[in-house]
């Protein structure tokens, strides 16, 4: 669902904005929204690169079971959860 807001729609916006906050506190409001969504980029940016790194220094690794049933031949069912 596109949003086409135009630039009526935006003066509108910009002028109930200004009277609910008043003149002196919208500077404050954009510098700590800005800050909050620098800091955001950069804690994802942090999370990104520690799971590289984790994936690049840790081999994939297989499942010790699976393995070794199919390599006997067996066909196990699968599990089942019960609850409790």
């Amino acid at each position: 669902m596109p949003f086409n807001l135009g630039l009526m729609e935006m003066i509108v916006i910009f002028l109930v904005v200004l009277l609910l906050f008043g003149a002196k506190r919208l500077p404050e409001i954009g510098t700590s929204l800005g800050k909050g969504i620098r800091e955001f980029k950069s804690s994802v940016r942090e999370i990104e690169s520690s799971v590289r790194k984790e994936g690049e220094l840790q081999p994939p690794r297989e499942n010790t079971s699976t393995a070794q049933s199919s390599e006997a031949g067996e066909k196990t069912a699968p599990r089942r959860l019960t609850p409790g």
